[in-house]
């Protein structure tokens, strides 16, 4: 008797980590219009399980969360063992050289300033960053 497998989808999965619904819910759409699998974390304990029970493609990641701060956040993912390499973008608006730097030590992929990009240059990173985690 063959052995069924579990349909995966094709589709890369992102993990939006946002607390702000207005942002959220237009980013989880464009990216959704754009082929990816997106789920939506609103604070940082949410984050944190979701990243551990998804482990997703690539996480975009706020810094100024309910609960618990993107810093916290990726500290904790960092010390997981199936998390510990996952590929994160910082979506955020702080922009101090040593918040920027204090990521970049955590081994993030890009720090974004929201402020910075409209939503389409947004989309237009996050899919760089996507075909750069699934062709490598």
């Amino acid at each position: 008797m063959p052995v069924k497998k579990k349909s995966v989808s094709n589709k890369p999965v992102v993990l939006l980590v946002e607390d702000d619904p207005f942002l959220y819910k237009v980013l989880s759409a464009r990216l959704k219009d754009e082929g990816m699998d997106v789920t939506v974390a609103t604070d940082g304990e949410e984050a944190v399980l979701d990243a551990i029970k998804l482990v997703p493609t690539l996480m975009l990641l706020d810094l100024i969360l309910p609960k618990k701060s993107g810093f916290e956040v990726l500290k904790e993912i960092r010390k997981n063992k199936s998390t510990a390499k996952l590929p994160v973008v910082v979506l955020s608006n702080l922009g101090q050289q040593d918040d920027v730097a204090q990521m970049e030590k955590l081994g993030i992929r890009e720090y974004l300033v929201k402020a910075d990009y409209s939503l389409t240059e947004m989309v237009e990173k996050i899919k760089e960053h996507l075909q750069s985690v699934t062709t490598s």
